[in-house]
């Protein structure tokens, strides 16, 4: 493969079209015809579905996509800095889940940005599911996620500050009223979760199974806003993180059903591949990160003035 055939292709994935590409690169359409072609040739697969006269990218070519985008930054970012560019440049793609892209993170990306303007990032939501093999495989650089730990010997993980946890429920629910609860008293509860952060759901159900407390089923959302509104409608209970209702809270739109002296919390952990070369790019970030949260945690844990 050749980084030329690469561009080409991402260019050609990008309009969906041959012509389109080949007006954009300045190339003849049939110079962009052969390059295709002989990328496929060279790796045996197919990578556009052509439709009579629109095109679409096959699952190949999908997974392709995420490679080539990998090695044209790479390729950026070393001959940057080979060749001692004043300024870092390349891209990174970073996974995150939504309670700290949402409450967290942006603080991180704006002093970020402001000091590597040239560095492209790319941001996609942050699951268990498919993260190690995306680490390990460079698609993506850099994770973090809500969780108590993560068990991997390639990865490297780094706590960065502790995220508290709180259920959650309608103001005149059964238990509102009461100044602690027990897990037993939610039995026949219906529970609302989140697959966009879903590490922490397990901290609620390993306290229910140890109680073997019963509930009346779970509903999963992709939206954490979401799941405040069906808890504020009435439809069940949430845990979430604290941050992520403190407005709500005030407002008197939810209350906490507080376990007493039980505290669920986890830890915001950043991950990366251990044996990866960490570039300055992505090493800048991992420090911003790192002084940004590490402040933003600290201001959590002050007391607050009345």
């Amino acid at each position: 493969m050749e980084i030329r055939q690469l561009k080409t292709f991402l260019t050609v994935a990008r309009f969906l079209s041959f012509n389109r590409a080949a007006t954009h690169l300045h190339y003849a359409q049939s110079s962009i015809s052969s390059q295709i072609q002989a990328l496929e040739d060279e790796l045996g697969v197919q990578l556009f579905d052509r439709l009579g006269r629109g095109i679409l990218l096959t699952d190949a070519g999908m997974r392709l996509l995420q490679y080539a985008e990998k090695i044209i930054d790479l390729a950026d970012e070393t001959r940057s800095e080979l060749v001692g560019a004043k300024e870092l440049t390349g891209a990174l793609t970073i996974k995150m889940p939504e309670t700290l892209g949402v409450h967290r993170l942006p603080d991180v990306i704006g002093v970020f940005r402001s000091c590597f303007p040239k560095v492209r990032l790319r941001f996609t939501s942050c699951t268990h599911e498919g993260l190690q093999k995306d680490l390990r495989k460079g698609i993506t650089d850099l994770a973090f996620l809500l969780a108590e730990s993560i068990q991997a010997a390639d990865l490297a993980v780094e706590a960065l500050g502790i995220e508290p946890l709180v259920i959650v429920a309608h103001p005149r629910h059964r238990l509102a009223a009461r100044p602690a609860i027990r897990p037993k008293d939610l039995e026949g509860e219906t529970i609302l979760y989140s697959t966009v952060d879903c590490s922490y759901r397990r901290s609620l159900e390993s306290l229910l199974n140890s109680e073997k407390v019963r509930y009346d089923g779970a509903l999963e959302f992709n939206s954490i806003e979401s799941i405040k509104r069906c808890v504020m409608a009435g439809t069940g209970i949430s845990i979430l993180p604290e941050v992520t209702v403190e407005e709500d809270l005030s407002r008197g739109r939810l209350t906490v059903l507080s376990l007493g002296e039980d505290k669920l919390e986890v830890a915001t952990l950043m991950i990366w591949y251990r044996d990866r070369w960490l570039s300055p790019t992505l090493n800048a970030f991992m420090q911003v990160a790192r002084e940004v949260l590490s402040e933003s945690y600290r201001r959590d844990e002050s007391p607050r003035q009345p």
